[in-house]
């Protein structure tokens, strides 16, 4: 007959079925007292973007992966703000979307007026 294995020797802490508060860290020189009492606290918002450009924004992306290794495929994606979204695989059809992706620049909803439509 064997002898019973010993527990190990670490000790699983005990947990209660009933939440504690939180308490407040200590502050840097030894007292537990928040920081920030009698502060008022600001509100904070992200703000739009206030840099002044010259109008232009991106509309259009073309990102072509190709790796270094001579084997492997090459990869490109075109897509736009206006819901064009085209994607190929292998050398002759990289080449074909290029040709494609210029070709919506003149297309494009977003980067051509429309005749005819109103204003709102």
């Amino acid at each position: 007959m064997s002898t019973p294995r010993r527990p190990h020797l670490k000790s699983i802490p005990n947990t209660t079925d009933q939440p504690r508060p939180a308490e407040p860290s200590p502050a840097p020189d030894g007292r537990s007292a928040p920081r920030n009492v009698g502060r008022k606290a600001v509100p904070s918002a992200l703000r739009s973007d206030q840099q002044q450009g010259d109008g232009r924004y991106p509309v259009a992306w073309l990102h072509i992966t190709a790796p270094p290794d001579r084997r492997a495929v090459p990869t490109p994606h075109s897509w736009c703000a206006c819901g064009h979204d085209r994607s190929a695989i292998g050398r002759p059809r990289v080449l074909a979307l290029i040709d494609v992706h210029e070709a919506h620049k003149t297309s494009c909803p977003l980067r051509t007026p429309q005749e005819g439509a109103t204003a709102a």
